[in-house]
């Protein structure tokens, strides 16, 4: 196999044939930072051994995604470069699969695309699903619903509860997705949607939907116990700064209306509109709940997140 970018570690595992190949991407839209959630679960839970690196000089925009150095003092202590790295990572049950995860490449897609296709020829991957998150006007007292594309029937027909017809801006998973579906490999995309008040928060039931739709397209089985926990204490704040709002209750109660209108079959366009097609204002719940966020995170001494 000859690729340019991709870097092979000095020994790399070797693989088995036929594993599913799970991807995580941050990119320009990381709404609830499930992604991110889902990058750190996988490193700091799981065993994994790096396969390789692509290069970060070739599709890297340090200007947009500036490195971290520790500086102590008076001097430099430690760099801590981007990385967009395969690995191979066992489950909690000890089942294998490869994990490609890290950053969305800021340049060269094409040659990024095809170095992917390349590696799952190379690996025989069976099958290959990714995550992403969007924030959309949809209440956070209901379950995070998911729109599914690809060509596996299987999880878009069971699973994607909201199928909309139009433009949407590309990722570089789109494009291997849709390299993929050419060629007949099964692919998955997963579409986590994240009320959008919550989009800037770190939101655990985001990463929490993320994980349970990649065990649904691969069979892997992740422990999400301290997720939840963080889930449950997340929503509790913000259910005691709604119900002390009459204001935010009664938005809250319009995205709710609207959202079980949708779930029940109502011929509406879509959950997020209305008869006439116009999607609900929802700017003062965005307002008050960032601000509830922001005031919490200052409380509890943690620096808001910022995907970079």
């Amino acid at each position: 196999m000859d690729t340019t970018i991709f870097r092979f570690a000095d020994l790399p595992p070797h693989v088995p044939e036929g594993l599913p190949l799970v991807v995580a991407l941050t990119g320009f839209a990381d709404a609830g930072s499930a992604v991110s959630q889902v990058n750190s679960y996988m490193e700091d839970t799981l065993e994994s051994v790096e396969i390789g690196r692509f290069s970060n000089d070739e599709i890297l925009d340090y200007r947009a995604r500036r490195p971290i150095f520790q500086f102590e003092e008076t001097h430099l202590t430690e760099y801590e470069p981007q990385r967009l790295s395969l690995a191979l990572v066992s489950d909690e049950l000890g089942e294998s699969f490869l994990l490609l995860s890290g950053y969305e490449p800021d340049m060269r897609w094409e040659q990024v695309n095809r170095e992917i296709i390349e590696l799952i020829e190379h690996y025989r991957v069976g099958s290959t699903t990714w995550v992403h998150a969007i924030p959309m006007p949809v209440p956070h007292t209901r379950s995070l619903g998911v729109t599914v594309s690809g060509n596996r029937e299987d999880l878009t027909d069971r699973l994607s509860v909201w199928r909309p017809t139009t433009g949407v801006p590309g990722t570089m998973m789109h494009l291997v997705e849709y390299s993929l579906q050419a060629k007949g490999h099964p692919v998955a995309g997963f579409v986590v949607l994240v009320p959008h008040y919550l989009a800037d928060a770190e939101y655990p039931l985001a990463a929490i939907s993320a994980l349970e739709s990649i065990t649904a397209a691969t069979g892997r089985i992740f422990p999400t116990d301290s997720l939840r926990a963080e889930g449950r204490t997340f929503l509790a704040g913000i259910a005691d700064q709604v119900e002390g709002n009459e204001e935010l209750k009664r938005l809250v109660g319009v995205l709710e209306k609207r959202h079980d209108s949708y779930m029940e079959d109502n011929p509406l366009a879509s959950p997020l509109t209305d008869e006439a097609g116009e999607v609900p204002s929802a700017e003062t719940i965005a307002q008050e709940l960032q601000d509830f966020l922001a005031h919490r995170s200052i409380d509890s001494g943690d620096t808001p997140h910022s995907d970079g």
